[in-house]
């Protein structure tokens, strides 16, 4: 497929996180620096150091609707982020063509001792939109979001879900070629997420690109022609969502099977009065 038909292109991305300290010794600084210059890259955990994943690497078609999947702590939320440009990668590269819009903190920006009115137009400046272009859009996010009696509420004042609500119907005003969607369904009440719903058949129908990270086989299967699985910071598989969540479920399975192993070990170990040698 030419690359021109290509929207996300990720190519052997890895991502190391450090602490964030001053107290650093001149030994600890001067090995920091002895290994960017050789190249050799190694984790020192003694430092703090912690690897996300590791070599990462597939492609996002336009009109894809793909999806992102894994175990808690695989990097999925990570990995967005550096789509997004939130983090930048210690290793490889990210390529996107075309405008993109994160689904990823909903509410960034919102001032909680605001009124959800003034929200509304203080997120809408965060997204590119004049106050005109808000005015005009105002009732539809208003009704959207469900939230006609609360808008010159203080924020502060609102549920979770009610922030989430007004932040997701905000959002979703965004013209964008790529849409980056993080477990925003996992908040909110069943009407609203009946709503979102309906938002993502539209957005299939109209063959927008989105990339969507979630633990629910339904959505991913319903909504996502193609998936990635993620695991031990690395790529597993890439296909059919189906075909991806049965190897999700068999690493899962493998888990689950591990830890029970261990745990009985552990019973067996504490009846004994020895040492266990």
């Amino acid at each position: 497929m030419a690359d021109k038909q290509i929207a996300i292109k990720v190519t052997g991305v890895g991502k190391i996180f450090q602490p964030q300290s001053s107290s650093r010794t001149i030994k600890e600084a001067f090995i920091s620096i002895g290994r960017r210059i050789s190249g050799k890259r190694k984790l020192n955990h003694h430092l703090g150091e912690y690897e996300a994943f590791n070599d990462i690497s597939f492609d996002v078609n336009k009109g894809d609707f793909f999806g992102i999947v894994g175990r808690n702590g695989s990097g999925k939320s990570t990995l967005l982020k550096i789509l997004a440009g939130v983090y930048t990668p210690t290793k490889g590269s990210v390529q996107i063509n075309g405008k993109l819009t994160p689904f990823i903190e909903l509410g960034v920006g919102f001032n909680p001792e605001l009124s959800g009115r003034d929200n509304v137009f203080l997120n809408g400046a965060l997204l590119g939109f004049s106050r005109k272009q808000m005015l005009s859009m105002y009732n539809d996010i208003v009704a959207f979001a469900e939230l006609y009696d609360f808008m010159d509420t203080k924020l502060k004042n609102y549920s979770s879900g009610m922030q989430v609500r007004l932040a997701f119907s905000i959002a979703i005003r965004a013209k964008s070629d790529i849409l980056l969607i993080d477990e925003v369904l996992a908040v909110g009440d069943a009407a609203f997420q009946q709503k979102c719903f309906e938002y993502f058949r539209n957005l299939k129908e109209n063959g927008q690109t989105v990339v969507l990270v979630s633990h629910d086989r339904s959505v991913i299967e319903q909504y996502c022609n193609r998936a990635v699985l993620i695991d031990d910071k690395n790529v597993v598989a890439i296909g059919k969502p189906s075909q991806i969540f049965d190897k999700y479920a068999e690493i899962v399975r493998v888990q689950i099977e591990s830890d029970n192993s261990t745990e009985t070990k552990k019973v067996k170990r504490s009846k004994r009065w020895g040492t266990g040698d």
